[in-house]
């Protein structure tokens, strides 16, 4: 079974083909194609409150590319979800509507409640029944949900988030509000662990050279942040080998995810390498599985 995910963030829109193996039980999830395309709609958006014209023009080739490699995978499925700066583009509908004409894609905007929903199918597997903060930053916003029991006890959206920190367009009451938050809900947890998910911090563990399944400290974020934030941009692309759409923004989601950890009363955060496009993933095997076990008509 070949699936596919159309991640369409604010920093870079990402496709993912899947192959789904299943070996008696287990199942195995085998990435075949991965495709980052760092077309950051939010620095229109988060300033302009639209995107501009010579990005619709981009958004648009690249669905073209993407819808042509799904057809040459001959995918059984796929979805395609916009999170925060085509929700808050006001031609973000109309540009959906457009993909889905001009090139065949149906683009589904999605809330912040629902984004962290997708997600957080791919970060409860494995999980056991300890309380847990999940922190995902994206270039627009940043997605908290409290976890015990391998259950979500609470969740919210923050229109907190790399790019937006980096273009200056974050609101102080919007941090006020998630702090707020943050305390009410974790403040009866002796020790609470995070887990994070997001580009930035996958890239943080890496660089702190983390085993994976390992914990990555709140004091090695930050002094991986204090690193880098004293180099300059060409020393980050040379000496770091950072991408170009990542050099700017790393910084700016290192402050959100140590605040939050801060507030929390977090030590260390788990980093499993998982994100929108594997819970999307997900998603699409469950129902291809349900409408197997339940055809139509059957």
């Amino acid at each position: 079974m070949k699936l596919a995910a159309i991640d369409i963030g604010s920093n870079a829109i990402r496709l993912q083909v899947t192959n789904v193996l299943q070996d008696g039980n287990d199942i195995h999830f085998k990435k075949l194609e991965y495709v980052r395309f760092p077309l950051r709609l939010g620095h229109d958006v988060f300033a302009h409150q639209a995107i501009s014209l010579e990005k619709e023009a981009k958004f648009i080739k690249l669905m073209q590319a993407y819808q042509l490699l799904l057809e040459l995978y001959e995918v059984d499925d796929y979805l395609a979800l916009a999170t925060s700066a085509m929700r808050e583009a006001r031609n973000g509908q109309a540009l959906a509507d457009q993909g889905r004409q001009q090139v065949g894609l149906d683009i589904r905007i999605i809330d912040g409640e629902t984004e962290a929903a997708f997600i957080n199918r791919a970060v409860l597997v494995g999980l056991d029944r300890n309380p847990y903060l999940h922190i995902d930053v994206g270039g627009g916003s940043t997605e908290l949900t409290l976890i015990e029991n391998r259950k979500k006890v609470a969740s919210i959206s923050f229109p907190i988030g790399s790019v937006r920190r980096l273009d200056h367009q974050d609101a102080p009451e919007v941090w006020t509000e998630m702090q707020q938050w943050i305390v009410q809900h974790t403040q009866a947890y002796a020790a609470l662990q995070a887990i994070g998910t997001g580009g930035n911090i996958n890239k943080l563990f890496d660089m702190a050279g983390k085993k994976l399944g390992k914990s990555l400290s709140r004091n090695k974020i930050a002094e991986l942040r204090d690193r880098i934030q004293q180099m300059p941009m060409d020393e980050r692309l040379n000496h770091l080998k950072l991408n170009p759409d990542r050099a700017d923004v790393i910084v700016p989601a290192a402050d959100i995810y140590l605040q939050v950890m801060i507030w929390a009363k977090a030590e260390g955060i788990f980093v499993p390498d998982v994100g929108l496009k594997d819970g999307m993933l997900r998603y699409l095997y469950e129902n291809q599985v349900q409408m197997m076990n339940h055809p139509v008509g059957g």
